[in-house]
């Protein structure tokens, strides 16, 4: 194998070693990863005739109309003995349409059309395939490859319903171009309402896009999409992987909700678990052929012990077959703009992540504790969204900090889009629940902000849905905690706790915004302050679905203070649409000064002032520009509108003085009240970009 790799090139390794001389040692790694990620893509064109082919299963396996309306039913099940077909069609017999047994554990049959020409299986109708095991026992199995399943309101199990509806709803709106700042606004389809109960597809197309579009997101993150059997595991416990979710509706009408998002020139990533599966069996992929392993690895390599879910055998072909195809599904028939990967450190390392803390030592990301199956299917599925769909967009969850996750995979990197930058939300949980406001350390603030991986992209967050599950809170509620419920009318002055919690909301996520990445994520409904945390019904809340709902109507009464942070959210976002602060390279922090308090750092010719200090505020406050000329407020969290003071004159115009300060070249001199944020722009620049 040494030799092997020595005769290995990654064509453009010289690049990432440029950016990171560090990585030099581990070039072995790099080059065998590339190897056999080269190995697979000769592989898939001697056997499959390319990988374009292969990705199209889903247009083989399972169940496929063809032109004279005959059905073609196609499964693996390497260890049955026999498989059958039964359901309404049948009178659910169950030998009276059986398989025929192929080459590599495949199985095949074909249903003829009725004597009316019209398929035998009707629309919405329901199956169950039949396995028969080597040990005589009978099992009955939902198609992998089921593209819609549904639970009856009595049942437990999820039935396999046949979707091939007369009318499909055909999408009209083209993609949007991608964009060039990321900001995301991470939502479920099934909390999106005040209501106690499940949302659906046409409540969130119809009531919360218009809201997601007002406020300047130009990427929606949709969580739990993929079917699930059980609700309250928030959408990570998979039972069916090419069907989505019945609970809120019906395949056209997420197809519509796409559609629609399109049309307001919002792109839509999928939030794609491949990293493990649910251990239902009747209705999960689990034992589907009757053994212990299929497609995933036997015990105890194939399963999870924190997660209770079964591990993918990523060096089986077939189970390759199965998730990329289950990518191009996503993209083809709902016509998804990319992918949130999600639990990247547990597919990454045999040992899970589980009890392992990641220093950032880079032994720590090569040898014999990475899963190579692993990362070079992620290469592969990268490699292939990005050939296929140049504007695909691929965001990694990985908290361990591997190196070259977000680089191209010709440099021999994993070929990722972006990373969520996962410690900025811990660092702020930690700062609000440990330490007074007089004791915020501004340079670990800014640490924690700007510490990524030179020309890797970073997701920065404040917040998102793992900060508000039950046994957390959200910001606000960290902030303001139950003086929410009595004290957030704007008819009555603010008490101290809710002018404290107010002004930090906005502050902290306008320096996350401007200083932590290339890309910002909001989680739906805590852009204006949702208080409380997230619940999913279940047994021991006595199925409530009291937190399991996003309270819009809290932002729609003028007279609550909700409706002000919303309209900062707004801003904010809108400021950045005009200068583009995340698609410029990382900011110059100029000052991060521990006793005021304060940050300053400029970032796309945008110079950005935080004044944290719970009391203090300064006047003739010096602050080293770059670019001279004048300058103006574009932001500001003290506005009142945003529920803060009003303490600034914005046709106030500042001018630089050719006085070099804290490494800029020029300086101005400006007022700056306590808890304050101003975001200022230079009048004679064209900010285009």
């Amino acid at each position: 194998m040494a030799d092997r790799e020595d005769n290995v090139t990654v064509p453009e390794f010289s690049s990432l070693l440029q950016m990171d001389p560090y990585l030099k040692p581990y070039e072995k790694d790099f080059k065998r990863r590339y190897d056999l990620l080269q190995k697979r893509l000769f592989e898939l064109e001697e056997a499959e005739g390319g990988f374009d082919q292969f990705t199209r299963s889903y247009k083989t396996f399972g169940v496929q109309r063809q032109p004279d309306n005959s059905l073609f039913f196609k499964e693996w099940a390497p260890a049955a003995e026999a498989l059958f077909l039964t359901g309404d069609f049948n009178g659910w017999d169950k030998f009276s349409h059986p398989y025929t047994k192929k080459d590599f554990g495949k199985w095949e049959l074909i249903l003829p059309p009725k004597h009316d020409k019209s398929p035998a299986v009707d629309h919405h109708t329901k199956l169950k395939v039949v396995v028969h095991t080597k040990e005589g026992e009978r099992l009955y199995r939902i198609s992998p490859w089921a593209k819609y399943v549904k639970r009856e309101e009595k049942s437990v199990i999820y039935d396999w319903v046949h979707w091939d509806p007369p009318q499909p709803y055909n999408q009209v709106h083209s993609r949007p171009t991608k964009p060039t700042s990321l900001r995301i606004y991470e939502a479920h389809v099934g909390i999106a309402s005040p209501e106690g109960k499940i949302a659906s597809y046409t409540n969130f197309t119809n009531n919360v896009l218009p809201r997601i579009k007002d406020l300047g997101y130009n990427c929606i993150q949709l969580m739990a999409v993929m079917e699930h059997a059980y609700y309250a595991s928030f959408g990570y416990q998979i039972t069916s992987f090419f069907a989505a979710s019945s609970r809120y509706g019906t395949p056209d009408e997420l197809k519509e909700l796409i559609d629609v998002a399109h049309s307001m020139g919002i792109v839509v990533l999928l939030d794609v678990v491949h990293s493990h599966a649910s251990k239902n069996t009747e209705d999960g992929l689990n034992h589907f052929d009757g053994s212990n392993s299929c497609y995933f690895h036997s015990p105890p390599r194939g399963e999870h012990t924190l997660w209770d879910s079964r591990l993918f055998n990523y060096s089986s072909w077939e189970v390759l077959r199965f998730l990329l195809s289950n990518l191009r599904w996503w993209m083809e028939e709902y016509r998804f703009d990319g992918f949130r990967f999600d639990g990247i450190t547990s597919m990454l390392y045999h040992h899970h992540g589980i009890g392992t803390g990641f220093s950032g030592d880079y032994s720590e990301y090569f040898g014999l504790q990475v899963d190579e199956d692993s990362l070079v299917y992620l290469m592969l599925a990268n490699h292939i969204l990005h050939t296929l769909y140049p504007d695909c967009i691929t965001v990694a969850e990985d908290v361990s900090g591997m190196p070259a996750l977000c680089r191209p995979v010709e440099e021999g990197g994993l070929g990722f889009d972006y990373r969520l930058a996962m410690a900025i939300p811990d660092k702020w949980i930690q700062i609000l629940k440990e330490l007074k406001d007089e004791d915020w350390n501004i340079g670990n603030i800014t640490h924690t902000l700007t510490n990524r991986r030179y020309g890797e992209k970073c997701i920065a967050y404040a917040e998102s849905h793992d900060q508000a599950l039950v046994g957390d809170k959200t910001l606000a509620f960290w902030l303001m905690d139950k003086e929410m419920y009595t004290n957030m009318s704007s008819m009555i002055p603010m008490n101290p706790i809710i002018n404290r919690g107010i002004q930090l909301h906005k502050m902290i996520r306008l320096v996350t915004h401007g200083l932590g990445g290339e890309g910002y994520l909001n989680f739906i409904g805590n852009e204006f302050g949702h208080p409380e945390w997230l619940d999913f019904p279940r047994e021991g809340n006595n199925q409530s679905y009291h937190y399991a709902r996003r309270q819009f109507n809290l932002v729609d009464m003028d007279h609550l203070r909700y409706c002000q942070l919303y309209a900062f959210d707004r801003d904010m976002n809108r400021t950045e649409d005009k200068y583009g602060w995340l698609a410029a390279p990382p900011a110059y922090v100029s000052a991060k000064h521990e006793e005021d308090k304060v940050i300053v750092f400029d970032r796309a010719n945008v110079v950005f002032i935080f004044n944290f200090h719970p009391n203090k505020s300064f006047q003739g406050y010096r602050v080293g520009v770059e670019v001279p000329g004048k300058y103006k407020i574009k932001l500001d969290s003290d506005m009142a509108q945003y529920g803060g003071h009003g303490r600034l004159d914005h046709s106030t115009e500042f001018f630089t003085e050719a006085q070099p300060f804290n490494g800029r070249s020029n300086s101005i001199l400006v007022y700056i009240p306590c808890r304050t944020a101003i975001v200022l722009a230079n009048e004679e620049i064209d900010y285009c970009y």
